[in-house]
């Protein structure tokens, strides 16, 4: 029987701003086995932690990330931006890991390079999580799937694990063929009999973004390798139900 684990979507999103060090914080207080956080390229070079390829949703700023240095990145407010809620910045990549380090966290890092192919994205994400001696906690992910598999290609100690928005014949074995130990699907298209048979072949399978009762509860009677959620506080809940049932 596997034990379900629980990935904080973007950090404690349901309660807390998305991609900021509070949200990732607060999940670990909350008691998630892991973070799922997504990565973009300043000006620079420097990796930072933001999922939209433009900063006008999430921040109080307007324009593209890549178009911004770190240090102007930095001076945006990633907060709620309401009167009483604090200034949040948008987190360095290396920040985040650094403070992963000291913690017992997963974290799983989306390459967010189908838009725009951020030019050596990849070795700098690898040489970060081997300078803070990550590699066993660390998941790469992406919808770019020659993003991932250049990775572990370069650093096949990492693991690394193909989002899909689609549901794909027999998943498992596609993961197999690009040497992934696990997939990323859509929960609709993480039906009961694929969480099963990827159970049987060894791979892991960690549905996004599962956020209702029912589904959560789907997926932890069925013991699915982790949910990503927003709402790590309510996942907890259900998962004591599930197991009891």
């Amino acid at each position: 029987m596997h034990v379900t684990h629980i990935f904080a979507h973007r950090g404690y999103k349901a309660a807390f701003p998305e991609n900021t060090m509070k949200a990732f914080s607060e999940a670990e207080k909350a008691g998630a086995d892991g973070i799922e956080l997504d990565v973009q390229m300043a000006k620079d070079g420097s990796l930072v932690v933001i999922h939209d390829e433009k900063v006008d949703r999430t921040t109080d700023g307007s324009g593209f990330v890549k178009d911004f240095t770190l240090s102007e990145l930095r001076r945006l407010d990633a907060g709620f931006h309401g009167a009483d809620s604090a200034k949040e910045p948008i987190p360095a990549l290396r920040e985040v890991l650094d403070w992963v380090s000291g913690t017992e966290l997963f974290c799983n890092i989306e390459l967010k390079n189908g838009v725009f192919p951020y030019k050596g994205m990849e070795e700098m994400v690898v040489s970060m999580v081997r300078e803070f001696n990550l590699s066993e906690r660390i998941i790469l992910s992406s919808f770019n799937h020659y993003s991932i598999v250049y990775c572990s290609r370069i650093a096949p100690e990492i693991e690394i694990a193909p989002l899909l928005a689609e549901g794909l014949y027999m998943p498992w074995i596609y993961a197999e063929s690009i040497g992934a130990k696990g997939f990323h699907p859509h929960y609709r298209a993480a039906k009961d009999e694929i969480i099963l048979a990827s159970n049987e072949h060894g791979i892991k399978i960690r549905p996004y973004t599962v956020n209702s009762e029912l589904e959560l509860e789907r997926l932890f009677k069925v013991d699915c390798s982790a949910v990503i959620t927003d709402d790590p506080v309510k996942a907890r809940k259900i998962k004591r139900k599930a197991k009891q049932a």
